[in-house]
């Protein structure tokens, strides 16, 4: 087990001076298990300003002084250094209202979230587990440090780190710790939506992400309640085979994990069904229109997790379009106009996703989807009329016919209907000859 150069020298700079330094946490952890890592954090008994001084040869920042904070700036590399440390009481389940530094680490780390977590690794590759974090990691478990109920009051984010590493990771939670997690999850409800939204992607995307989201949906539907509806829905239709919920997880891991565009999709696609659901005389389900009230949903939703406009605006476009029926070429280049080229192979790609979790004879339309991009594909390289930009004619010339603002706009949508459905012929003398038929006055 070895520490980088850099990070060697750091840490052999501070014991040049006396002070003890160890990387510490997850950089630790991802070393005994051979994992990239890319974030190390420094931990040492010397205070802020003995830090400041050591590197005097260096670029310091002081970037959280009064947590004993330091980020250091050598070789173009930064490195966070924080003195030994034990907080104060935490009232807001977020962070602590005062901290003490200490001389001893053992009291550092025992503040540290999980014990897999409470590791630390001098320059030499020495590890110091006071709380077994060593042995956890090899049998796969995730632990608190000390009472689960004590680490989760102090930072209640911790319960989402919890589950988040749960599913990245493969471990499981142990069960006084998985206890806390159930009976403690409304203290999510005091973290910023902000911290909320960065664990999950993280979750969504993580290997073990079924079993984590099957067995925690009630962590998700804390952060995202209108999502709880779907928990044990029974969809009632010959398509599917499982509830709202489990087909949505199903749905979800099917999409690559590293395409988080899309697992966020898949986690919200059907999350209107429930809401949206009539039962005929037989007792069938049916689900009108829950693509585009989907959609609306995923955008406040995103909006609140704070989101930025680009990804909320994908997100819709894909949910609100996923129940769409294609039958011809020319609904293929309807579908191109109406949500671009790119997002017409997205919206196919998540439609694999979505027939997988429903009941087999369905999945025989993934062959039809390998069709429709075949198709599209052609219509590309064809470069056939699919897009206003594409007409043969513009805004400008049709105002000859005495069409002003949205009047232009709607005229060419008429025209460029008329082009995909092959009623017109894209070329400016029989588009203008239409356009002086239709609006001249």
């Amino acid at each position: 087990m070895q520490i980088d150069k850099n990070t060697a020298e750091i840490l052999g700079q501070l014991e040049k001076n006396g002070f003890e330094a160890y990387i510490v946490g997850g950089c630790v952890r991802d070393i005994l298990m051979g994992r990239e890592i890319h974030d190390t954090d420094i931990t040492t008994n010397a205070l802020p300003e003995q830090i400041i001084s050591v590197f005097s040869d260096c670029r310091t920042i002081p970037t959280g002084i009064k947590h004993g904070t330091v980020t250091v700036i050598r070789n173009s590399i930064s490195y966070e250094i924080t003195t030994y440390r034990i907080d104060g009481e935490y009232k807001d389940s977020r962070r602590p209202e005062t901290v003490e530094f200490t001389a001893d680490i053992t009291n550092d780390l025992s503040r540290r979230d999980f014990t897999m977590n409470a590791l630390a690794m001098d320059k030499n590759g020495n590890i110091i587990d006071e709380f077994g974090g060593a042995e956890d990691i090899k049998n796969g478990i995730i632990r608190c440090v000390g009472e689960p109920e004590k680490r989760f009051t102090e930072d209640a984010l911790r319960i989402m780190r919890a589950v988040r590493f749960a599913s990245q990771l493969g471990f499981e939670i142990e069960e006084n710790t998985a206890n806390a997690v159930h009976s403690m999850k409304d203290r999510l409800k005091n973290i910023s939506n902000e911290r909320i939204r960065e664990e999950l992607d993280k979750l969504i995307c993580g290997k073990n992400s079924f079993d984590v989201l099957m067995n925690y949906s009630d962590i998700i539907t804390t952060v995202i309640p209108e999502l709880q509806a779907s928990v044990g829905f029974d969809q009632h239709s010959p398509y599917h085979k499982y509830t709202v919920w489990e087909h949505t997880v199903r749905a979800l891991c099917k999409a690559p994990n590293d395409d988080l565009k899309l697992r966020r999709v898949m986690l919200f696609h059907d999350i209107a069904k429930p809401y949206c659901a009539t039962f005929d005389k037989n007792g069938r389900g049916h689900f009108k229109k829950h693509d585009v009230l989907g959609g609306k949903m995923a955008v406040e939703i995103m909006k609140r997790l704070r989101y930025d406009n680009e990804t909320i605006k994908y997100t819709d476009t894909i949910i609100s379009n996923h129940n769409r029926n294609i039958i011809s070429r020319n609904d293929i280049k309807k579908l191109m106009c109406k949500i671009g080229d790119d997002n017409f192979f997205e919206l196919m790609h998540m439609k694999r996703c979505d027939n997988s979790a429903k009941n087999d004879f369905v999945n025989d339309d993934a062959k039809l989807y390998d069709t429709y991009e075949e198709l599209g594909r052609r219509i590309i390289e064809n470069n056939e009329c699919r897009h206003l930009r594409d007409l043969a004619v513009n805004g400008s010339e049709l105002s000859i016919f005495g069409l002003k603002g949205k009047e232009i706009g709607n005229a060419l949508t008429e025209i460029l209907e008329l082009v995909i459905c092959g009623y017109l012929d894209n070329n400016k003398s029989e588009l203008m000859k239409y356009a002086e038929g239709r609006w001249n006055k």
